[in-house]
């Protein structure tokens, strides 16, 4: 995502709510390092996007109910 000139690389982990564990547990160092090797070989691969000033990592956690409803919708800015 574009934020003015800042990139966004943004993780989205979702979990039903019968699951014990919450969206921000498989949030890992593996799971970071991962987001990042991606996001670095986006912006080698990038030749005609912009150029932005700014890079940000975001993750947003979404928990449904046993049918798929949202229960909540959580962003964490600059989570990594």
């Amino acid at each position: 995502m574009l934020s003015g000139r800042t990139l966004v690389f943004i993780e989205v982990k979702t979990r039903r709510s019968r699951q014990p564990c919450s969206p921000w547990e498989s949030l890992n160092d593996s799971k970071r390092r991962q987001v990042r090797r991606l996001a670095a070989a986006y912006l080698s691969e990038s030749r005609q996007r912009p150029s932005p000033l700014e890079l940000r990592f975001d993750a947003i956690g979404i928990l449904l109910d046993r049918h798929g409803r949202l229960l909540q919708l959580d962003q964490i800015e600059n989570a990594f």
